[in-house]
């Protein structure tokens, strides 16, 4: 069985996020949602604003949920790596903050679209995108 195992580690500047072993990790990169299992070809690729999955082997039937915002993915030798510049797992997602941002990032959306400032119309999308992430990812809490 411990054939079938790999190491998940997420990572973010402020220090470990994550680190379990696991059976499956699910995530997202820029060309589209990838599985990756123990044995997989080494991958190097960059990850969009999106929930990682992750099927634990103390867990057999629970899923972890973590919101990644973007960042690169790494596995080889059994090790998946993630490296972003934030990351939450469901459980420590405070809800009410992640929507007030969203109501936040629309607010600012509707005023540059008036003013047709595309720098700050850009800034504001990434932010609603992140925090529709993390509402969606924290209510996947208790799977």
């Amino acid at each position: 069985m411990a054939e079938n195992i790999m190491t998940v580690n997420i990572v973010t500047p402020d220090g470990v996020v994550y680190d379990h072993h696991a059976k499956l990790v699910v995530l997202s990169t820029i060309d589209g949602e990838i599985g990756v299992m123990a044995h997989h070809a080494p991958i190097i690729a960059p990850l969009v604003i999106d929930e990682v999955r992750v099927r634990r082997v103390d867990k057999p039937h629970h899923e972890d949920s973590i919101a990644v915002n973007g960042g690169f993915l790494e596995f080889s030798n059994d090790l998946v790596s993630i490296v972003a510049n934030s990351a939450e797992r469901a459980r420590d997602i405070d809800l009410r903050r992640a929507e007030y941002a969203k109501q936040r990032a629309e607010q600012t959306i509707k005023v540059a679209e008036e003013k047709h400032n595309v720098d700050e119309l850009a800034r504001a999308q990434v932010s609603l995108r992140k925090a529709v992430n993390r509402i969606n990812v924290s209510s996947h809490r208790n799977v």
